[in-house]
């Protein structure tokens, strides 16, 4: 869709099909602020990303929300095997004042789980950011420049059954072939294949079996 502007056209009145989204130009951080407080959490907008001056509404499909799930539910399994603490944070919105405010489809908190697990609302002049997100099909180009304005060391973009995991590095996303979070294990070329295993399968046997390899030590496919 083309930019608008935000002054010309109400935001309640602008309603998305499934599949669909929006960039608005010239939009304030207050008007931001503002737009997250009148919609409230019942909004009829699923997500609304914001990044220095463009405003990006989303609805996503089925198509959209599946794959970060089911991602979601591969890395839990994954770090309860590993013995690892963890905590997700879903959808929570993540806001830098003035430059960035974000909705991840999926993040969690690994190497800071313990420092934010008792945590009811985010500041992230204080607070860490997440330790990995993850995302599904993304179109918009703001995303990646929210998150690394936010600081969040990785973030995995799955599209098309190919996952691209990619590392903060001086500021800036550099895709790369091994996880932070997981090093010993060939995310990029697994995950892909556990989640065409849950399409094909259905997702709760292809984790029964992902969880009777992982306690097996088998964590190759």
């Amino acid at each position: 869709m083309p930019l608008v502007n935000l002054v010309k056209i109400p935001i309640q009145t602008i309603d998305l099909s499934p599949g669909s989204h929006l960039l608005i130009e010239n939009v304030t951080w207050d008007q931001y602020e503002t737009l997250l407080e009148d919609l409230g959490e019942a909004r009829h907008i699923p997500r609304i990303n914001y990044c220095d001056g463009t405003l990006e509404l989303m609805a996503p499909l089925p198509a959209h929300e599946r794959p970060h799930r089911i991602i979601a539910y591969i890395i839990t399994a994954i770090l309860d095997a590993q013995g690892r603490a963890w905590e997700d944070f879903g959808a929570t919105t993540f806001k830098k004042p003035k430059r960035a405010g974000l909705e991840p489809d999926t993040c969690f908190y690994i190497q800071h789980a313990e420092q934010v697990r008792n945590l009811m609302r985010m500041d992230t002049d204080v607070d860490p950011p997440p330790d990995l997100a993850i995302e599904a099909d993304v179109t918009s180009k703001t995303t990646l420049d929210a998150y690394a304005i936010l600081q969040v060391p990785e973030v995995w973009i799955y599209d098309h059954g190919k996952l691209t995991i990619y590392l903060l590095r001086e500021n800036k996303y550099e895709s790369g072939a091994m996880s932070l979070v997981f090093p010993d294990l060939s995310i990029a070329d697994w995950i892909p294949q556990l989640v065409v295993q849950a399409f094909a399968r259905g997702t709760s046997t292809m984790l029964r079996d992902l969880r009777q390899q992982l306690q097996q030590g088998k964590l190759s496919l």
